[in-house]
């Protein structure tokens, strides 16, 4: 099987659109068009269906699905595995976590890393604590940066950082003003958020709760960026990471008293399961960088 057209099919299917996928992808629509349609009359059968939202997969489309994403995990490991008798420098490091992770965790610590092993190549995914840990667990990524508490007997779990969370809002908002505010003037503020049923969504929503307020989101979003660039242009407040607030002098942090959000974050991977040798020498250099900085407890 052309693990090139399993590949076309795979982006395809997790866009939804070929446009997007092509784009991703750098092909044009039409070659990503011929993909698919050469993959279909390898595997004999019809995958995708065409609407006016984009793509939709058949049943057979599914099952391809799932089994092209492992082929795909099995073709890399085999990659990781030669790359490991070859040595560090061939590696490659499979690393997820949420937004703060790959945004403001990740980036310093792999660029100093690189800078001893340039040839290690990174794959980043962002997504939310709990997805990251299932693609732990299923061989998807070697690492992932989560939020604790985390239920996941199968995974070593290793202290990272503790990243505190703070209420932020654009410089001219009339609450900026104030030294520090009671959790009530909250209540008739909007909000944006990160998206509902994640770790830390659900960790904002219960500190604040435990004040005796309930916060009114009107926008939820995944990116910190866009999330700051939502506070900039909106005038809304939002509860993000203090780590995000070193570049944006048109943000300012307002202390509300009583409320305190600390989350910790860990570095976790499968248990019982062999990293290759870059996941692992990144792994030891992460935690330790974080212990040498004071960042853990």
């Amino acid at each position: 099987m052309d693990l090139l057209l399993t590949r076309s099919f795979l982006a395809v299917a997790e866009t939804g659109s070929i446009t997007d996928a092509a784009e991703r992808l750098g092909v044009t629509q039409s070659a990503l068009s011929r993909r698919i349609q050469q993959y279909e009359e390898q595997l004999d059968t019809l995958l995708l269906t065409r609407s006016r939202k984009g793509v939709e997969l058949t049943d057979t489309g599914r099952l391809a699905v799932n089994e092209g994403q492992r082929l795909v995990t099995a073709f890399e490991k085999l990659k990781e595995e030669i790359a490991l008798h070859q040595g560090l420098e061939g590696g490659t490091v499979r690393i997820g976590g949420g937004a703060t992770a790959v945004s403001f965790v990740l980036p310093p610590a792999i660029a100093a890393f690189q800078q001893e092993h340039p040839k290690v190549l990174f794959q980043l995914k962002e997504a939310g604590s709990s997805e990251i840990a299932d693609d732990v667990l299923n061989g998807r990524l070697e690492l992932g940066i989560v939020t604790l508490p985390l239920q996941a007997r199968d995974l070593e779990i290793q202290s990272l950082t503790n990243d505190d969370i703070v209420l932020v809002a654009r410089k001219d908002h009339p609450l900026a003003k104030a030294r520090s505010i009671n959790p009530r003037m909250l209540g008739d503020q909007a909000f944006v958020s990160f998206e509902a049923d994640t770790a830390l969504r659900n960790l904002i929503d219960n500190e604040v709760r435990n004040t005796g307020v309930e916060i009114n989101v009107v926008m939820e979003l995944r990116s910190i960026p866009s999330i700051l660039r939502m506070v900039l242009t909106t005038g809304h407040l939002a509860f993000v990471s203090r780590m995000a607030l070193g570049d944006q002098p048109d943000i300012v942090e307002i202390k509300v008293k009583g409320l305190s959000i600390r989350r910790r974050m860990a570095v976790v991977s499968r248990k019982h399961a062999a990293l290759s040798a870059a996941a692992t020498s990144f792994a030891r250099e992460l935690i330790h960088s974080a212990r040498d900085d004071g960042q853990t407890e």
